[in-house]
C-alpha cells in the first residue's frame, strides 16, 4: 500500500501527517508493507525542511520530521500511489486538475474519510503556535483511522 499526503507547500500539514503515519506504521510492525510520502501542490518550498514550528510541535509528541524535504506533486505520483490524501478542498481540487486520465490513485480529503467533526486540516502557517498542536491532534486521530483502513486492505 502506498500513501501520499498533500498540502500546499509540503512544509506543515503533509509532512506532519507523513511523520505521524510513519510512526504508527512502525509501531504496528508494517514498515515493509506501507510506503508513505508527502508532497505539495506548490513549488516554492521544494528541497526545504518542514517549518520549524511543525518540527518542534511534532518532536514534543515523539515524531521526527527533520529529515523530510519538501517536493512538488508529480504526474507519476498518480500511478505510484494507491491513495493520495489532500489536507483541504483547495489542494484536492488542484490534485484533480493535475491527475492524468490514466491516474490510478484514489483521491480524497484525509479528514473526510473519518468522522472527526471537520473535513479539512487547517493551515497553521500564518497562525499561532497552538495551530500546529491542533493540526497534530487532527492528524493523530486521522492516521489512527487510516492505519486501521489500510490494515483491512492488506
Amino acid at each position: 500500500m502506498r500513501v501520499l499526503f498533500v498540502c500546499m507547500g509540503n512544509i506543515c500539514r503533509s509532512p506532519t501527517a507523513e511523520g505521524v503515519l510513519r510512526q504508527r506504521v512502525r509501531a504496528a510492525g508494517l514498515e515493509g508493507r506501507i510506503d508513505i510520502d508527502s508532497a505539495g501542490t506548490g513549488d516554492w518550498h521544494v528541497g526545504k525542511p518542514p517549518d520549524g514550528r511543525a518540527c518542534s510541535a511534532a518532536r514534543r509528541r515523539g515524531y521526527e520530521l527533520g529529515t523530510l524535504r519538501a517536493r512538488q506533486v508529480r504526474p507519476d505520483d498518480f500511478q505510484r500511489f494507491d491513495l493520495i490524501l489532500a489536507m483541504d478542498h483547495d489542494n484536492l481540487a488542484r490534485l484533480r486538475a493535475l491527475q492524468p486520465e490514466q491516474g490510478g490513485a484514489e483521491l480524497d480529503l484525509l479528514l473526510r474519510r473519518y468522522d472527526l467533526g471537520c473535513d479539512a486540516v487547517p493551515d497553521p502557517y500564518y497562525g499561532a503556535e497552538d495551530g500546529f498542536e491542533e493540526v497534530l491532534d487532527l492528524l493523530e486521530q486521522a492516521c489512527d483511522a487510516l492505519l486501521e483502513e489500510i490494515k483491512g486492505r492488506l
